[in-house]
């Protein structure tokens, strides 16, 4: 089929899957710890099942100083691999073709450029390096250094669509030096604070300055509208980029600070006139149009719905999570059979719900939403904002 994606719920017929393979490690560094800080606690968090204590800082010196790597126990991935093939049979037996990226090599080394070197991880939550806008690849500028080149791996499933007449764009890709980043929302949030003070940014001959950094999962898609999560400069001035490249074609509607980053553990469309929400609060910041929408904002979630894990593991996740979601129709989606009070939540307004076991996601910082893009779903350029 061709490429033909514009929403978040009419009838899925094409998706990517992601890939845990080898996924043998996360690196803290710089650009990890910014793009997770809201999520790994303080050292003096209560020891619960929600948090857990940061590891040991970055280390520092020199221009290119690589990180601090944590290691994955091979149980997790190996449970975690399970249930990705549960997802994809899943979405097979609902008719749903299903593509897979490149696995990692389980020698693929160090991924490394002029300024910084980092370890590599999988193309396991490809929601976030690429954004599909109706018969559109846009590849977006990564956040994370570990993931600079994971698009490589969807290479073969672009030139699928691209051969079928999709138009297929690469966005401006960041030098990625401590220069680049915006501090200043870490230095500022109050939501859970930086996992470790942000100290001044190290110099390097390759600085540019701050630098457009964004993921495809700080989009809502609505047909004609996409509405945006902006949290730092880097944020913005990809947006900037994007306005220009869109114009005539798509609204961008701005919201600012809804999420550190990604907006699809905060808000979902998941049919025309219904959200899912993670709370009244967040669909007060949504674009005026989108506030007389329906909204569904479930339970808290439970504790007794995750895995407890030790002081080693590094959890990346809120609790929350289990609102990421996949619709695979209007009144079909995909949940975490975890997550008993969403699912009867979601029952109550009409909804099918398929549940699906999702065990380690806070570990792996994704849900189902976060795993797949919706390659071909038959909704088109739709005006939901009236």
């Amino acid at each position: 089929m061709q490429l033909n994606s514009f929403d978040e719920w009419s009838p899925l017929r094409e998706v990517v899957v992601g890939s845990a393979e080898n996924y043998v490690s996360h690196e803290r560094e710089l650009s990890f710890d910014l793009f997770f800080h809201d999520n790994i606690a303080h050292d003096n968090s209560p020891r619960s099942e929600w948090y857990y204590p940061r590891l040991s800082s970055r280390q520092d010196g020199g221009e290119d100083p690589g990180g601090t790597r944590v290691l994955i126990k091979k149980r997790y991935v190996e449970e975690l691999n399970e249930d990705i093939e549960e997802i994809v049979a899943t979405l097979r037996s609902l008719s749903v073709r299903v593509l897979r990226p490149l696995d990692v090599a389980a020698e693929t080394g160090d991924v490394r450029t002029p300024a910084w070197s980092a370890s590599v991880v999988p193309p396991l939550n490809v929601r976030d390096n690429t954004l599909i806008l109706g018969d559109e690849i846009i590849e977006t500028p990564p956040m994370i250094r570990s993931r600079y080149f994971e698009t490589q791996l969807l290479k073969p499933v672009f030139q699928h669509y691209f051969r079928q007449g999709a138009r297929w764009t690469v966005m401006p890709r960041p030098v990625m030096t401590d220069a680049s980043f915006d501090l200043s929302y870490v230095r500022s949030s109050t939501a859970g604070g930086p996992t470790e003070p942000i100290g001044d940014p190290r110099r390097s001959r390759f600085d540019m300055g701050l630098e457009m950094m964004f993921d495809g999962a700080q989009c809502l898609r609505l047909g004609r509208d996409l509405v945006v999560n902006i949290s730092t400069a880097n944020h913005a001035l990809a947006v900037d980029w994007l306005e220009r490249h869109l114009e005539g074609r798509f609204r961008i509607h701005r919201v600012h600070g809804i999420s550190d980053s990604h907006i699809d553990s905060m808000v979902l469309a998941l049919r025309p006139g219904t959200l899912l929400v993670r709370s009244e609060q967040v669909a007060a910041q949504l674009p005026e149009p989108l506030r007389r929408w329906d909204l569904i904002v479930p339970p808290r979630p439970e504790s007794d719905n995750f895995p407890r894990y030790g002081d080693d593991d590094l959890v990346l996740t809120s609790p929350f999570i289990d609102l990421n979601v996949l619709s695979v129709s209007p009144d079909t989606v995909l949940v975490n059979e975890a997550c008993p009070e969403l699912m009867r939540t979601l029952e109550k307004h009409g909804f099918t719900v398929v549940p699906v076991r999702h065990r380690h996601r806070r570990l792996f910082g994704g849900g189902f939403h976060c795993f797949t893009l919706d390659t071909v779903r038959d909704g088109g350029l739709e005006d939901y904002f009236g």
